[in-house]
This record gives C-alpha cells, sequence and structure tokens, in this order.
C-alpha cells in the first residue's frame, strides 16, 4: 500500500463517526426532548395531579370521592396545586421522563447486545410490514419454508421486555420519587417527617413508599416502551398506519391498558404516604410504612374500591394520560424529525476536527521532513569539509 492511500485511510477515519458516539448522541437528544417534554405537560396539568393524589388516597371516602378531592385540591386557593412546585419537582420531573428514556434505551440496547436480539423498534420502524417470530440465529425451517421460532430466542426477548422496564422504571423512582412525596405532603411538612424518622442516606433518596411508586412506573415504561411500539408494529392493520393512528393507539393502551394496572399502585403509593403520616386532635405521628398492613386496613374499611373505582382511574387518566399516553407517538414521530439533522451537524463537527487534526499532522510531519533535510545537508557538508582536508 502507497504512503498516499495509507494517509487518504487515516483521514477518512477522522471523517466518519465512530457508531457508539452517534448511538450515544441519538441518546441524549430523545432523553432530553422526553425530559423538557415531560417537565412542561406536568407544569401545566398540576391541578389535575393533585386531584388524582387525593382520590387515591384515605383522605377521601363514601360518597363523592371526586368532589371531595377537588374541593381539597382549592381549599388554599386555585393557585394552591402550583405553589407547592418548587425546583426539586420542575427537576425532577425533567429527570423523570429523561431518565427514563434514556435508561430504557441503554438497558434495550445492552441487554439486546448481550442476549443477541434485536432492539425495540423506534420511529419509522414502527410503520413497517409486522414481524410476528424472529428470524435471526435460526439455521431450520419446516416443510412450509417458513422460519420457526427458536425458543431459546423467544426466551431471550421475553427476558429483556421485562427487565429494560423494570430497571427504567425503578430510576425513574430514584429520581422522582422524593419529589412526588414532596408535593403531596407539602415542602414544609415532608420537612418534618424527615428530620422525625431516623432514616439511613439510601431511604432519604429514595423517599417513602418507594416499592409502590416503582412498581407504578415500571407497569407505565413497559407500556410506552414495550408493549404499545410492539403490539403496534405487530399486529397494527398495515394499511391505516400513520402518525395519527399511532397517536391515538398509544394513548389508548395508556388509558385502557397501563393506567388500569397502574391505578392499583398508586392507590398503594398514596395509602401509604397516609399510613406513614397520621394526624388526631393536631397531633401528627410518624412511622415506617408496613404495606401489608396498609393493604389489609384499606381491603377491610372499602374493599377493593380502596385500590379501585371508576373516579380513581379517571382521575389518574387525566393527569397521567396527556403526557405517558401521548409519548410513544412524540417519541416515534416527533423526536426522529430533527434528529438526522442533529447528526449531520455532529458529522459536520466531527469532520471539521478531523480535518483540523490532518492539518497538524501534515504541519508536523513537514517539519520533520524540513529537520531531516537539514540534518542531511549538514552531514553533507561535514563529510565534504572532512574529505577535503589534507
Amino acid at each position: 500500500m502507497s504512503s498516499s492511500s495509507s494517509s487518504s485511510s487515516l483521514k477518512k477515519q477522522y471523517y466518519e463517526l465512530p457508531e457508539g458516539l452517534e448511538s450515544g448522541i441519538s441518546m441524549a437528544y430523545r432523553s432530553t426532548a422526553l425530559g423538557v417534554y415531560g417537565a412542561v405537560l406536568r407544569f401545566v396539568g398540576m391541578p389535575l395531579e393533585k386531584v388524582a393524589l387525593y382520590m387515591n388516597s384515605a383522605q377521601v371516602s363514601g360518597q363523592n370521592q371526586l368532589a371531595q378531592a377537588c374541593r381539597l385540591t382549592v381549599q388554599d386557593g386555585w393557585m394552591a396545586p402550583y405553589r407547592v412546585v418548587g425546583p426539586a419537582s420542575i427537576t425532577a420531573w425533567f429527570l423523570q421522563y429523561s431518565v427514563m428514556g434514556f435508561v430504557f434505551q441503554m438497558c434495550d440496547e445492552a441487554l439486546s447486545s448481550s442476549l443477541g436480539v434485536t432492539r425495540m423498534p423506534y420511529g419509522p420502524q414502527l410503520m413497517e410490514a409486522p414481524q410476528h417470530t424472529p428470524h435471526h440465529h435460526i439455521h431450520h425451517t419446516n416443510n412450509n419454508n417458513e422460519a420457526p421460532v427458536d425458543p431459546s430466542l423467544t426466551a431471550k426477548t421475553h427476558f429483556k421486555n421485562i427487565m429494560a422496564p423494570v430497571l427504567a422504571g425503578s430510576i425513574e423512582s430514584v429520581v422522582a420519587n422524593r419529589a412526588e412525596v414532596q408535593r403531596y405532603y407539602g415542602r414544609q411538612s415532608f420537612a418534618v417527617m424527615e428530620s422525625r424518622l431516623t432514616w439511613n442516606a439510601l431511604r432519604k433518596a429514595c423517599g417513602p413508599a418507594f416499592g409502590a411508586n416503582a412498581s407504578r412506573n415500571c407497569i407505565m415504561s413497559a407500556t410506552s416502551f414495550v408493549y404499545t411500539p410492539t403490539l403496534y408494529r405487530n399486529w397494527f392493520p398495515q394499511e391505516s398506519k400513520n402518525p395519527t393512528s399511532l397517536f391515538w393507539f398509544g394513548l389508548g393502551m395508556n388509558v385502557f391498558v397501563g393506567n388500569t394496572v397502574a391505578i392499583t399502585q398508586q392507590a398503594l403509593w398514596g395509602r401509604a404516604l397516609d399510613h406513614a403520616m397520621v394526624t388526631n386532635g393536631g397531633v401528627t405521628t410518624y412511622r415506617d410504612i408496613n404495606y401489608r398492613q396498609v393493604i389489609q386496613e384499606g381491603l377491610k374499611k372499602e374493599g377493593v374500591a380502596a385500590f379501585y373505582t371508576l373516579p380513581k382511574w379517571s382521575t389518574r387518566v387525566l393527569m397521567n394520560a396527556p403526557v405517558q399516553g401521548t409519548l410513544p407517538w412524540f417519541y416515534n414521530e416527533i423526536l426522529p424529525i430533527a434528529e438526522p439533522a442533529l447528526l449531520d451537524w455532529v458529522r459536520a463537527v466531527y469532520v471539521a476536527a478531523g480535518q483540523a487534526a490532518d492539518l497538524e499532522v501534515e504541519a508536523v510531519q513537514q517539519s520533520i521532513e524540513q529537520i531531516k533535510e537539514m540534518d542531511q545537508t549538514v552531514m553533507t557538508s561535514l563529510v565534504t569539509t572532512a574529505e577535503e582536508k589534507p
């Protein structure tokens, strides 16, 4: 290979964006956008969140629970729901959705790579023809020339599809649960509670009722990032696939599937917080949460209605669906619009940096050649002088 072709090959390496860097930039872009989108919509819908929080707590019971929750929400004024929102809540909202998206993407990529299975479909892939069975890593066919299902590959795929949202939802709760509890109790009440209970650093970071919160987030993460794209791509009528149908399909999955299950965990979370802080006769006591006792007391007092009623579900939907229900549409239809332009810009910067590096290398090489030529000239001069001496 000539020196010119070797130099050309070396330069080409500068101009190509490494696959790992491109993947990282894409994940950072999607995660940041999800964080901004989620924070804005959650702040706007704060009154709905307070109504849902009261509906799924022990502070309302009996008849007209929705009316009770609405009165509690505005008992300190119509702007009261917004006054409980501090910088920690806004930061937590941003991190909640950005971390959820980022961690899910990382888990999906890492688990898919290690297990040898395909990643979850993204963007235009959802509009492709359905793929009901995995075809890679299969070496035998049946009499109909159709690829049979590989049991081990199917098991790996299901394992990955379970673990990715579990990890994403749990880490999301690490980021967001403490701020959610702060909005539920109010900043001052929560500060007093933390000072009274002797928690270690980990429990303080996670906040009370972390288990119920993490369970709820795992369910919603799976609904948004696993079930919705998988079912839409593989089972939705191909001729009806478009951004509008994806929007309504994602919203429907959130309302009628994800929230139908998650509402039980939301109710458990609210009752657990009421269990942790009890006020009788103007005296407030604080205690650790015992989930078994919380569930038994709820079932004894109100039966199944303690954890699931139509009003509880509807208020949860009003709070959650505007953000979480539209997440699959925003993630797969809106984010891909600007992503190619962002990657092109990064490539341009990378190429410019590579060209600058090439110029520096060439300048160094020229300097070295000049020094070599000077050395050669000096040596030649010395040899000539030595030969001329008698």
